[in-house]
């Protein structure tokens, strides 16, 4: 084969194009809710945890048929409790993950009213999880 020949003055290079071989291994493992609504919800409560606000997370996060004493003691848990920093990165990791979709082996429920992500947990090897969505009223919360 030839040599290749210096570019003159002006000349453009011809642009080197690859061919896709498909999406990568971390995109195939991804699988997010197909509800619009409920992923707004999962970035919402994202954002709220990468921003460590854990009040308003809490707030968004708990079931609504909750009382104030008991989100109260859950924000306390989380906050000020002998494991709150652990409890607080392991649901926080969990939410995120979901969200993204990473570890999600798959969705249960109608994703309308109900959703349930079986998952591994991103910070724990083998150790498989689940969290349950409900939407009352238009609002997605978790459940139980």
């Amino acid at each position: 084969a030839g040599k290749a020949e210096p570019l003159t003055p002006g000349q453009q290079a011809d642009s080197v194009s690859y061919p896709s071989d498909g999406p990568s291994e971390e995109e195939l493992n991804c699988l997010q809710t197909s509800s619009s609504s409920l992923q707004h919800k999962l970035d919402q409560l994202t954002e709220l945890a990468i921003a460590n606000n854990r009040e308003e997370f809490v707030n968004q996060f708990v079931p609504l048929d909750l009382t104030p004493a008991e989100t109260a003691s859950y924000l306390a848990d989380l906050t000020t409790g002998a494991e709150a920093d652990g409890q607080w990165d392991n649901l926080i990791a969990e939410i995120v993950a979901i969200s993204a979709g990473r570890g999600v082996d798959k969705i249960e429920g109608d994703q309308v009213s109900n959703a349930v992500f079986y998952f591994q947990h991103p910070l724990y090897k083998g150790c498989d999880r689940e969290v349950s969505f409900m939407r009352t009223n238009g609002e997605w919360r978790a459940e139980g």
